[in-house]
């Protein structure tokens, strides 16, 4: 396979840390040749040239040009081939984190022979050198675009092979309908037909195991890319108190005067391993004000496109008709939380609303923080309820994949679709469609934009 804008085996280097100061840096090179090109600015040539792979080697980067004159003091990481992260010869510099001297460490590689990496052109060469299928590759940059632990845990379920294997399960019983019909079909008894010709278990589960994946999309996009959870209510229910504390930090003003929130503000928080943008919204009411008219209906425009609702009611006021028409007028679709604030100013229970005995209900405090952990526990558990997969299951992680994963899907139906009026090579046709699309998944059957897509995106250095 060739890629136009990569060259594979051309020695190319990267710094692979941040450009801030730091405690170390590191610049990562691979490619042919590349110890004996980096040898050329090492102290100690020789030792490098014969160090075995897995091995550090200390030394100092020499700027040659000028008398050898030393540039820093580094551990040499090698790693020879094929037992590297790309499958080719690595050397990886532990230099001294100043971000003039990683500079200049990285400006030396490319002075001696080295060509500026591409980005995501390490994870590239190690998918081409097949040392990572594509769901590993895109795993690596999920781990570092990672906002939670529990994001964090999944995307490494994908790195360590959970889905890929998933993939590689699925097509073996495939291959193994195929290779029984490809029997009948050589030595059929009867018609080439349908009917009573092979044991259609084996796709009936490959049908279950790949729903299960197509399915379980929809919740890891949310832990990829975070829930949208809108705060909204009339003015004065505590939505700024409700965001501060969540936040446990004072970011939205907090103010008695209604129509203190203008407009929205955000941040992102971590509801029990769901990354959310938690949005504070301008107060729901009629006014003359044109600045606040604007913060109310942009409040409107992010509850349609929120993934979870949480409505505050003042509890000392109670349900207001304008409260009780916006609650009307969220889709069944959509979850909401009607969240009674100031409950702890009640003098007893909160009135019986029984028409909304269907939506969860959480009393809190939001100035005093009481009832803060039984509203998150809310949170999570409507966000994660539409979820497919449990902690560690295998699940999709991108819209490439859960593509790729439908398409396979509506293959294997439609073979079980087929009645006895079909041949079996028409059956034969699906399962073979059904393998190109798994390819797509894990890189087996890939057309060169797609890679081009996926690797893109990466930073430089990975």
């Amino acid at each position: 396979m060739t890629n136009l804008k990569y060259t594979p085996e051309e020695p190319i280097a990267a710094i692979a840390t941040a450009l801030a100061p730091a405690a170390l840096g590191i610049v990562r090179c691979s490619g042919k040749n590349c110890i004996e090109l980096f040898s050329k600015i090492f102290s100690r040539p020789k030792a490098l040239l014969e160090a075995e792979g897995n091995t550090i080697v200390y030394g100092w980067i020499l700027e040659t040009e000028n008398g050898k004159r030393k540039i820093d003091e580094v551990l040499v990481s090698v790693f020879r081939a094929p037992k590297s992260f790309t499958g080719e010869d690595m050397v990886e510099i532990s230099c001294h984190g100043g971000v003039h001297v990683v500079q200049t460490v990285y400006n030396l590689l490319l002075q001696n022979g080295f060509r500026a990496a591409e980005k995501g052109e390490f994870t590239f060469r190690a998918y081409i050198n097949g040392k990572a299928d594509l769901t590993k590759a895109e795993a690596v940059r999920e781990i570092i675009d990672s906002k939670t632990d529990a994001s964090q845990s999944r995307a490494a379920g994908r790195l360590a092979g959970n889905l890929y294997e998933t993939i590689d399960g699925v097509k073996k019983q495939i291959v193994d309908t195929l290779a029984a019909i490809e029997v009948e079909i050589e030595y059929p008894e009867d018609e080439e037909t349908i009917a009573d010709s092979f044991d259609a278990s084996e796709l009936k589960s490959a049908e279950r195991t790949l729903c299960q994946l197509a399915d379980s999309w929809k919740s890891e996009k949310i832990y990829q890319d975070g829930a949208r959870v809108v705060l909204c209510g009339r003015t004065n229910a505590g939505k700024s108190s409700l965001f501060n504390a969540l936040l446990k930090e004072d970011r939205a003003i907090v103010s008695d005067i209604a129509g203190t929130t203008r407009d929205f503000i955000e941040s992102w928080i971590d509801f029990s391993g769901i990354p959310a943008r938690l949005f504070d919204t301008a107060g729901l009411r009629e006014t003359d004000d044109v600045i606040e008219a604007i913060g109310v209906e942009r409040t409107k425009d992010l509850s349609e496109d929120a993934d979870l609702i949480l409505y505050l009611v003042d509890a000392t006021v109670g349900l207001t008709d304008e409260d009780k028409a916006f609650i009307s007028a969220v889709p069944s679709s959509l979850p909401i939380i009607l969240v009674w604030n100031k409950a702890d100013k009640l003098d007893g229970a909160l009135p019986a609303h029984e028409e909304y005995d269907s939506i969860r209900q959480v009393e809190i405090a939001a100035k005093k923080g009481s009832g803060l952990g039984d509203l998150s526990e809310a949170i999570k558990q409507a966000l994660s309820r539409s979820s497919a997969t449990t902690d560690g299951g295998t699940a999709l992680g991108s819209e490439r994949q859960k593509v790729s994963v439908e398409k396979a899907l509506d293959c294997v139906r439609h073979a079980l679709s087929l009645t006895e009026d079909y041949a079996l090579d028409a059956v034969v046709q699906d399962l073979e469609d059904c393998l190109d699309a798994l390819g797509e998944v894990t890189g087996d059957v890939t057309p060169e934009d797609v890679l081009d897509s996926i690797f893109s995106h990466f930073c430089v250095g990975k």
